[in-house]
């Protein structure tokens, strides 16, 4: 999709920093993440050989299960295909695929391995098939490192290729402007600072440094425009972005640029019909709205405001088709919609409605069909559906042929707001097989993130689906800090006010349990990556709501991280958490909910945390600290003569690799999955029914009026 989430450079340098980032399940299906061989480290009471023997033996058990539930979901749709003017492209665990359009038989090529970039078990980041399909460019990354090695192999239309054309170390994005011309981005540490021009010649292969970006706060990305006519350079910051462009049709001369940068302007660029499609907050309340401009005047004074959402909707990303501008928008109540714009009729605006369940949405991009929007629906218990959105047509919205036609138990998808301590109101996703009058009794799982502007993540998870049907409830909490709701929600929850989404989450636990939705003592919370700062802070302040706690990759020394200026990131993310070395306030509000500046002696919820022993985002040392302090704390409270019942467990599970978000071997991710799951089963007293339950009733088509 028009990734205005590319402006998340958040996304890319930040988030890709200290986000949350859940793989998604077509990913994962292929490739999870594991417990290393050794033991976890027990640092409060030491299980017994007996204990240490049952979980174990439920490990495996679930392990057992969450094979069994991948199984069912094998055959659903997934983004790793797309297609080419001569053939369709597919990636398959390490390779990339090809079949020819229109051929009665089908003949199965191979032109990719990621051998060829001297990793064989290295993983397909990102793939581009340069414009008129003679060339192809994939990154691969291994597990030992965060940079990634580009490796272009040439295509001919009848023979597969058998070896690489070039690799190129270090890079990060990488478009086509033509078949003999791509640029490229190179990642140093985390940083992304540099762009070139490789062209392509019978001689030689040139390369060409055309942009550097000096300031050290912003993230440098490429992308290209859905009709191929330009390629932008789009350098972003936590408050303001820049873009420069190159037209494809002209790729050897300089970069133009469109608007300077400004403190608090965020936009983004698209092309149609030689004009250029800005989404920018310069709608009300400094939300996203759609403006135009012309290629020859494209600075800021040229704008034209040409569409806004109503009050309370807020685009979330945007497709150019031909013709039309398709906004996934999200509505005040939560559901995601999507509002079709002719561009030459701006003011007639259709909306089409996206079934309730739907949670989250991912482009299928075509390389030859721009009058159609093609993406995949979910949520976290819902597989992908395959849909496209045709404006031309009369009915535009439609499921497409699902061959398996997965059956899957009907459940509820509720949502609900949570009044936070100031009165705003927080929204919650919850997916509960019983009726809400019926959980008081159930276990549940609360999700939280609240950074970055980063949505929560929603979309399909096959081991959501599992504790989903062995009548989990999942409680999905869009504190501020994240982007649910628009700019506003994120700058509501960042800098100082970073302890707002603390009070959000604990204003979420506190509804739930009024309504009648379980209980402190089977409810356990999970958190990755940045979120771990809202949960860690949580259970400072309010331990006795929570019994499990799942942290993963967890950032909790903020106080000490961003103390160090060596650190990779700590000068970036200045704008999230603020700077505490030259500022006073901005360090006493950090100390104020900084999880590891404010653990006492008390009784905690038992914890498993998961780190990584390379993990450049967020330093293990930070981990081990918290531990020590948490482990300390534990054991003070449990030595109080006052103190009664049983002492929490927390377990360290320290995994080799660098990569923050796990390793990417699925039976090493199946194996970590089913520690997590055995872990929240034994901490919470729960017995487990050993098998997926057999599968009830058949998955709804969608329709333009579901």
């Amino acid at each position: 999709m028009f990734s205005f989430v590319i402006l998340r450079s958040v996304l890319r340098s930040f988030s890709t920093a200290r986000s949350y980032s859940e793989r998604t399940w077509s990913r994962s299906a292929r490739r999870l993440y594991t417990v290393y061989p050794a033991t976890p480290f027990t640092i409060s009471v030491h299980y017994s050989e007996t204990e240490q023997r049952k979980l174990r033996h439920l490990q495996k058990r679930f392990e057992e299960n969450l094979r069994l539930v991948y199984q069912r979901f094998t055959d659903v749709p997934d983004h790793t295909e797309f297609q080419g003017l001569h053939h369709a492209y597919y990636v398959d665990g390490h390779e990339i695929f090809r079949e020819a359009h229109g051929k009665c038989e089908q003949v199965t090529e191979r032109v990719f391995h990621t051998e060829w970039a001297g990793y064989g078990d290295g993983t397909i980041q990102r793939v581009r098939l340069s414009p008129k399909g003679s060339m192809l460019a994939a990154t691969v990354k291994n597990c030992q490192s965060e940079e990634a090695r580009c490796v272009l192999v040439q295509l001919q239309q009848h023979t597969a290729p058998q070896k690489p054309m070039l690799i190129l170390d270090k890079v990060f994005s990488f478009e086509w402007a033509t078949d003999d011309v791509m640029f490229y981005t190179t990642q140093e540490g985390l940083r992304c600072r540099h762009v070139f021009r490789l062209h392509l010649t019978d001689a030689v292969a040139r390369n060409v440094l055309i942009y550097e970006e000096k300031d050290p706060e912003f993230f440098v990305e490429l992308s290209r425009s859905r009709d191929k006519k330009i390629l932008t350079v789009n350098c972003s910051s936590k408050s303001s972005s820049e873009v420069w462009m190159i037209d494809s049709r002209s790729p050897l001369s300089h970069l133009a640029q469109v608007q300077p940068r400004q403190p608090g302007l965020l936009y983004h660029v698209e092309h149609s019909s030689d004009q250029l499609y800005i989404l920018a907050n310069t709608g009300p309340g400094h939300e996203y709205q759609l403006l135009r401009a012309t290629s020859s005047s494209p600075a800021m004074q040229h704008w034209v405001p040409t569409f806004s959402p109503a009050p309370g909707v807020i685009i979330k990303d945007m497709e150019m088709l031909q013709d039309h501008c398709v906004f996934t928008v999200r509505e005040p109540q939560g559901r995601l919609q999507l509002h079709s714009i002719p561009l030459k009729a701006p003011n007639h605006v259709t909306i089409l409605q996206l079934p309730s369940w739907a949670c989250a949405i991912e482009t299928q991009r075509s390389g030859v069909d721009r009058d159609t929007f093609r993406f995949l629906l979910s949520s976290p218990v819902h597989p992908p559906v395959r849909c496209h959105l045709s404006p031309t047509i009369q009915q535009p919205l439609s499921q497409e042929e699902d061959p398996q036609q997965t059956l899957l138990p009907e459940y509820h998808t509720t949502r609900l707001q949570a009044p936070s301590q100031d009165g705003t109101l927080v929204p919650m996703t919850i997916f509960h097989m019983r009726e809400l009058a019926d959980l008081s009794e159930s276990p549940l799982l609360v999700h939280v993130y609240g950074a970055y502007g980063v949505d929560l993540n929603m979309g399909f998870s096959p081991e959501k689906r599992m504790l989903l049907e062995d009548n989990w409830v999942l409680a999905y909490c869009h504190v501020r800090g994240g982007g649910e709701c628009g700019l506003s929600w994120h700058s509501g929850g960042r800098l100082q006010f970073k302890n707002k989404g603390v009070e959000d989450l604990t204003a979420c636990i506190h509804t739930l349990f009024q309504l009648g939705i379980s209980q402190a003592a089977l409810t356990s919370l999970t958190a990755r990556s940045a979120g771990a700062v809202l949960a860690g802070a949580l259970c400072n302040k309010h331990p006795l709501l929570l019994r499990a706690v799942l942290l993963q990759a967890p950032f909790l020394d903020v106080l000490g991280t961003m103390q160090d200026p060596s650190l990779p990131l700590t000068i970036e993310e200045r704008g999230e958490w603020g700077d505490p070395l030259t500022d006073p306030e901005h360090r006493d509000n950090i100390a104020s909910y900084c999880p590891c500046h404010n653990i006492t002696s008390q009784l905690y919820p038992s914890m498993l945390i998961t780190a990584y022993s390379g993990d450049s985002r967020v330093p293990l040392s930070g981990v081990r600290k918290y531990v020590e302090k948490l482990r300390k704390a534990i054991l003070t409270h449990s030595s109080s003569l006052c103190t009664k019942g049983p002492v929490p467990t927390v377990l360290l599970d320290v995994q080799p690799g660098d990569d923050h978000f796990g390793p990417e071997d699925f039976d090493q991710s199946l194996n970590e999955s089913a520690q997590q799951l055995a872990f929240l089963y034994t901490v919470l007293g729960l017995d487990y029914r050993g098998s997926p339950p057999k599968v009830r009733g058949r998955r709804k088509t969608l329709s333009s009026k579901s």
